[in-house]
């Protein structure tokens, strides 16, 4: 079993991702069920902007696997940017399980542009490309 907050910086209530499904040195794949205590929830139905955010975790996991297979530290302090998306819903109604595939496309040093796709069964839900760049740890301030 993985522990997954060993691999990525998120906490409730902003870790949306639960399970690990298959994870790979530059692949992931994880599922979640949609619940109320998902950031842009209304109390019946989820916005399904936030699966940008749950894409991000799961590439974030890939990242923190393949650096703790080299005997580093995962590393915390990614800024995320939205290259492209595709929703197919606007909406996510509760107690949906979703499963969120993230692979990497290239890497180049700190920077990274990641594919994902998050599906509600076999049903694709929304499909993004996102830019990665990992911050330098001298400049990110420390939590008071």
């Amino acid at each position: 079993m993985i522990d997954i907050e060993s691999l990525i910086p998120h906490r409730e209530p902003i870790k949306i991702i639960t399970d690990v499904i298959d994870l790979q040195d530059d692949s992931g794949l994880t599922s979640a069920v949609v619940n109320e205590r998902w950031p842009l929830c209304d109390g019946r139905k989820v916005r399904s902007l936030v699966l940008i955010e749950a894409i991000a975790q799961t590439a974030a996991l890939v990242g923190g696997y393949k650096q703790k297979k080299e005997g580093k530290e995962a590393t915390k302090g990614w800024l995320v940017g939205i290259k492209s998306a595709e929703f197919k819903q606007e909406f996510l109604e509760l107690g949906t399980r979703v499963t969120v595939s993230a692979r990497s496309l290239y890497t180049l040093e700190d920077y990274a542009v990641i594919e994902g796709v998050v599906k509600a069964g076999d049903e694709t839900v929304m499909t993004a490309t996102l830019q990665a760049l990992r911050l330098n740890p001298d400049i990110i301030p420390n939590n008071p």
